[in-house]
């Protein structure tokens, strides 16, 4: 099964890299865009064919590696 794993900042958390593409798309002429915040995905290929415990699976692997509960969310999707 595949599990995709999407890893944001919480909310309130600074995001420099996320200010600068912003800057960055303003000075592209695009200054219809409010705030921008960058974040990552991981894809994963689990042989797990449960959906449920693959779902489990990857959410442990989020908590405990991908993402930093101190100043990230993450969500996972397994199709």
């Amino acid at each position: 099964m595949k599990a995709t794993v999407t890893v944001m900042l919480r909310d309130g958390v600074l995001d420099p890299q996320g200010k600068a593409i912003r800057h960055a798309l303003d000075g592209l002429g695009f200054t219809d865009i409010g705030e921008v915040r960058v974040g990552k995905v991981i894809e994963l290929d689990l042989l797990e064919t449960d959906p449920l415990k693959a779902r489990e699976k990857a959410e442990m692997m989020a908590r405990r590696l991908l993402a930093n509960a101190v100043v990230e969310q993450f969500d996972v999707v397994v199709r």
